[in-house]
C-alpha cells in the first residue's frame, strides 16, 4: 500500500508533496476533506508502533485544551487522532512496509529514497 496523508490547506504539506513528486500509484488523502478512519489510524499505529508518534503536540487544539498538563496515554492519543485532523503529525507517507511521519528534513529525505526504490 502506498498512501499520503496531508492537509490541503497546509503550505508545508504542499511543499513536501511537490518535493516528493508522488508517483501516480500513491493514494492521496486530504485529512480535512476525508477524515481519518479507525482503520487508517490503526494501520499507521501498527507501522509506527505508537499513537504518540503520530500525534502533533504543535496542534493549536493541543495548546487550547491544555493537554500538555494531562498525562495522556496511548488510548488518549488514539481518541484525539480520530477526533480532529489537526492532531495528526503531518504529512504521513506509507510506502509499502515503511512509514514516514512529519516534515523534518531527514524524514523527507528518507521518504524520497524510499519512493525511488
Amino acid at each position: 500500500m502506498k498512501k499520503f496523508y496531508y492537509l490541503s490547506t497546509c503550505d508545508t504539506c504542499k511543499r513536501i508533496m511537490n518535493q516528493l513528486n508522488l508517483p501516480g500509484d500513491v493514494i492521496q488523502q486530504d485529512i480535512k476533506a476525508q477524515p481519518l478512519s479507525e482503520t487508517d489510524v490503526s494501520e499507521m499505529h501498527q507501522m509506527s508502533g505508537s499513537y504518540e508518534a503520530l500525534f502533533s503536540k504543535r496542534a493549536r487544539l493541543y495548546k487550547e485544551r491544555n493537554l500538555k498538563e494531562k498525562d495522556l496515554k496511548e488510548a488518549d492519543f488514539k481518541q484525539l487522532l480520530l477526533e480532529h485532523y489537526t492532531f495528526l503529525k503531518r504529512p504521513v507517507l506509507i510506502n509499502n512496509d515503511e512509514i514516514f511521519i512529519g516534515n523534518s528534513k531527514k524524514t523527507i529525505e528518507m521518504a524520497q529514497i524510499s519512493l525511488k526504490n
